[in-house]
C-alpha cells in the first residue's frame, strides 16, 4: 500500500511518498519513505492574494508521485494534506483567505487519480506529538524487526522531539510527571502501547517570525525613521525593507508603528554586538509571568525535561552552520554561547567566505543562534545534565524526519487491509523468514519421520 502526505509548512511545501505491507501490526500499518519531492516557490498561505498559486504551485510534484506510484496503485493511494503555522497564523489573519485556499489545494488534488481524503489544519498540539511519533518509530523505539521476519517490542524508553520551523516551535516529550494543563497533554496509541506526551506548540516562534518579530522590536523602540540599527546583522552589511514585509504578519501586527503607510521603506544597517542581540531577542520571550508551579515562557506549563531528545529542522541547520563557520560541534550549553558568540562576531565576508552557499541567510544566523541559546536554556530549561542528550538531525537512513511520517502512521491504522488477491509479493526479509521457517519445519519432520521408522524396524527386530 502507498500513501502521500502534503507537509504543507509556512515556508514551503514537501510531499511525502509512503509505503507499508498490507497486513498489519496491532492496529497500525509498518510505513516506509518511499520518495520525496519539494515543491518551489514559498508555502501555500503565501499565494493568499494569488488566486490559483497555491493549486498551480503542487502540480510539479503531484507528477512526481504520479510517476513514483505504481499505475495499478493510484486509486488505492491515499492522500492527505497537512498544513501548519504559515496557514494557523492566514487562519487568524484572514480566514475566508485560509479557506479559499484549502478548497483550492483540495481541488487541484481531486484532479488526479488518487483516493483524496482532505486538506486540513493541523493543530500545534498536533504537529507537534506527530513530530515525536516520527522520531521514535524512526528510531525502533515502538516496535522492532527481529529474528526470522517477527516484528518485536524492544522494550526502551522514548525521545522527546524539538521541532523549529518557520513559524512555530514545538517541544514534546513523554512524561510521568504531574502536567498541571491538561492541554498539554496527548495520549497516543501505537502497536498496542499507549503513550502519554506532554507537547507544547508556540505560534510565532518560528524562525522566520521570530526574525521579523526581532527587527519589528527594532523599529518600535528606535521609531520608524529612515534608518534602524540591527545588533545581530553583521556590522558590514545593510539591507532596505518595506515595512509591510515586517507587519503584516499577525505575530507582528501589534507592534506597528502609529502613523502605519505599509509602503514606506527603511534601510536597516547591523552593528554585530552579541550581547545587544542577546538582550533584545530575550525580549521576545516573557519570562515573568507563571500561574503553574514552573513555566518554560509565556506563562506556559512545562514539567522538568528527561531523558534524550531529537531537534530536526532549523534546530539541524543552524547546528550545522555554526560547526562550518566556527568549528565548534555544539555539544554543551557553554560550546553553544561560545559558537553563538563566534558568529555574532563574524562579520558578512568571513561568513561568506566559510558558508558562500547561504549567501541569502548569512545576516539572520546570528539572531537564529541567539534566539535557540534563549529558547533551549532558559525556556525550555535544558542544562549541562541534559543539553548534552539532544541530537541535532535532518534524517535518520533515507526518511525525512518531521511530522509528516508519524501523521500517516497513525492514520495507516484507518486504512482497510488490501484483499488477498491484490497482493503482489512478500517483500525480501518475509521471504527469508518464510523459507528459513519451512527448512527448519521440514528438518522436524523428517526427524520424526526417521525416529517412527527406527521405532517399527526395532519391534519388527524384537518380534524376531
Amino acid at each position: 500500500m502507498y500513501g502521500v502526505v502534503l507537509d504543507a509548512g509556512s515556508s514551503h511545501t514537501a510531499v511525502y511518498i509512503y509505503k507499508w505491507p498490507s497486513d498489519k501490526q496491532n492496529g497500525t500499518g509498518i510505513v516506509t519513505q518511499h520518495s520525496e519531492c519539494h515543491v518551489k516557490g514559498g508555502g501555500i498561505s503565501s499565494y493568499a492574494r494569488e488566486k490559483g498559486g497555491a493549486g498551480r504551485s503542487l502540480e510539479p510534484c503531484l507528477e512526481q508521485v504520479l510517476k513514483d506510484i505504481p499505475k495499478s496503485r493510484h486509486h488505492l493511494t491515499p492522500v492527505y494534506l497537512g498544513a501548519t503555522a504559515g496557514m494557523r497564523l492566514l487562519n487568524i489573519a484572514n480566514p475566508t483567505q485560509s479557506e479559499e485556499i484549502l478548497e483550492e489545494v483540495g481541488n487541484k488534488l481531486r484532479t488526479y487519480p488518487f483516493d483524496f481524503r482532505g486538506a486540513t489544519i493541523l493543530s500545534g498540539q498536533e504537529e507537534g506529538a506527530y513530530g515525536w511519533v516520527t522520531v521514535n518509530y524512526l528510531l525502533e523505539n515502538f516496535i522492532k524487526y527481529g529474528f526470522v521476519g517477527r516484528w518485536l517490542s524492544p522494550g526502551r524508553g522514548t525521545v522527546g522531539a524539538l521541532d523549529f520551523g518557520g513559524a512555530s516551535t514545538q517541544i514534546s516529550f513523554e512524561t510521568s510527571d504531574t502536567v498541571e494543563d491538561k492541554s498539554k497533554v496527548m495520549e497516543l496509541r501505537l502497536y498496542g502501547q499507549d503513550y502519554r506526551l506532554y507537547t507544547h506548540s508556540f505560534l510565532c516562534y518560528g524562525r522566520d517570525q521570530v526574525l521579523l518579530r526581532l527587527l519589528a522590536h527594532f523599529i518600535k523602540t528606535q521609531g520608524a525613521g529612515p534608518h534602524v540599527s540591527h545588533p545581530c546583522y553583521p556590522a558590514d552589511f545593510s539591507v532596505s525593507v518595506k515595512l509591510n514585509k515586517v507587519f503584516d504578519s499577525p505575530c507582528t501586527a501589534e507592534q506597528r508603528p502609529v502613523p502605519y503607510s505599509p509602503q514606506d521603506s527603511l534601510t536597516v544597517f547591523g552593528t554585530g554586538n552579541y550581547q545587544h542581540c542577546l538582550g533584545n531577542m530575550s525580549q521576545i520571550f516573557s519570562f515573568d509571568k507563571c500561574s503553574f508551579s514552573e513555566c518554560s515562557f509565556d506563562g506556559v506549563f512545562q514539567p522538568k525535561v528527561r531523558g534524550n531528545f531529537m531537534a530536526f529542522s532549523a534546530f539541524f541547520y543552524t547546528h550545522v552552520f555554526l560547526q562550518r563557520t566556527t568549528g565548534i560541534t555544539v555539544t554543551t550549553p557553554n560550546l553553544l554561547v561560545e559558537a553563538t558568540q563566534s558568529v555574532c562576531n563574524m562579520s558578512f565576508k568571513e561568513m561568506l567566505v566559510k558558508a558562500p552557499d547561504q549567501k541569502d541567510r548569512l545576516q539572520d544566523y546570528c539572531a537564529a543562534s541567539v534566539f535557540i541559546q534563549v529558547l533551549m536554556l532558559r525556556g525550555y530549561g535544558f542544562d549541562e545534565l541534559s543539553f548534552p542528550r539532544i541530537s541535532f538531525t535532518k534524517k535518520a537512513g533515507d526518511t525525512s524526519i518531521g511530522w509528516a511520517l508519524g501523521y500517516m502512521l497513525s492514520l495507516s491504522s484507518l486504512l482497510p487491509e488490501e484483499r488477498i488477491g491484490l497482493r503482489k509479493a512478500l517483500r525480501h526479509e518475509s521471504w527469508t523468514g518464510l523459507i528459513f521457517l519451512f527448512v527448519f519445519l521440514l528438518l522436524i519432520g523428517t526427524g520424526y519421520l526417521l525416529q517412527k521408522t527406527y521405532q517399527k524396524k526395532k519391534g519388527c527386530d524384537s518380534v524376531i
